[in-house]
């Protein structure tokens, strides 16, 4: 994982980037029995579990400034070079990291080698790519970066061949402000303060993001918003393409 991304961007993160509970049930029920977890790009360490042994690994000192008084241990370092024995831990965690890091594949080799079970959290882009009316209707630039970076099939390939994929519907009211969690909040992405927190969009090039949220703008006050998209305020939640990849290692 790039530390430097963060160091720019992440200031925000401990504000914005709550855990979602049902997001939280979900890893949980992942990590299983598990009674020692590595999380890997654990941020401000909105998914670390508690009740277990847990070590945090993180590059970013912003990032780890912002962690809460008595969380999980943390650890300097990368994806790629983790500073563990083979087996060191029952499970592995990395929650929407994967596209951050220099050598994915070689991340996942390393979740493999310390721990029996992988937990990862990505993205079906082909997915967001469908469902999500920001980027496809105001900002289909992001799509031409995000193709380029690890998601789903990256997860499942460097995971091995037998992994359980598990849907993660975001809710209306989703409590962590990542890409997509304000679908049914559109006015949510005119506020720099909670766009600054999503790393899709404060790493791209922000003259597209500008023109997409000024366009965003003007939809709102004249109502065609939410003419276009009146069926989605009806929902409870929506599959955006956000994916559980489960493994364990034999």
């Amino acid at each position: 994982m790039s530390g430097q991304a963060y160091e720019r961007i992440g200031s925000g993160y401990a504000g914005t980037r709550q855990p979602e509970p049902s997001w939280e049930s979900a890893i949980v029920t992942a990590l299983g029995e598990a009674a020692s977890v590595v999380n890997v790009g654990a941020g401000t360490g909105s998914y670390e579990p508690r009740g277990r042994r847990v070590v945090a690994v993180e590059p970013s000192a912003v990032m780890v400034e912002q962690r809460r008084a008595g969380s999980a241990p943390v650890v300097r370092a990368v994806a790629e070079h983790l500073p563990f024995a083979d087996r060191s831990f029952d499970a592995a965690l990395a929650v929407l990291t994967l596209h951050h890091w220099t050598d994915p594949l070689a991340g996942l080799r390393e979740l493999r080698r310390v721990a029996g079970r992988q937990v990862v959290v990505t993205w079906d882009l082909d997915v967001l790519e469908r469902t999500f009316w920001f980027a496809r209707d105001y900002l289909p630039e992001v799509f031409d970066r995000e193709r380029d970076l690890a998601r789903l099939a990256t997860a499942v390939e460097g995971l091995g061949p037998v992994c359980d994929v598990r849907v993660l519907p975001v809710p209306w009211d989703c409590r962590d402000g990542f890409f997509a969690a304000y679908w049914r909040r559109p006015e949510v992405y005119l506020d720099p303060l909670a766009r600054s927190a999503m790393s899709t969009l404060a790493l791209m090039p922000q003259e597209p993001v500008e023109r997409a949220t000024s366009a965003l703008r003007r939809d709102l006050e004249s109502g065609a918003w939410h003419e276009r998209y009146a069926d989605l305020l009806a929902l409870d939640d929506l599959d955006l393409g956000y994916r559980l990849v489960l493994a364990q290692q034999p």
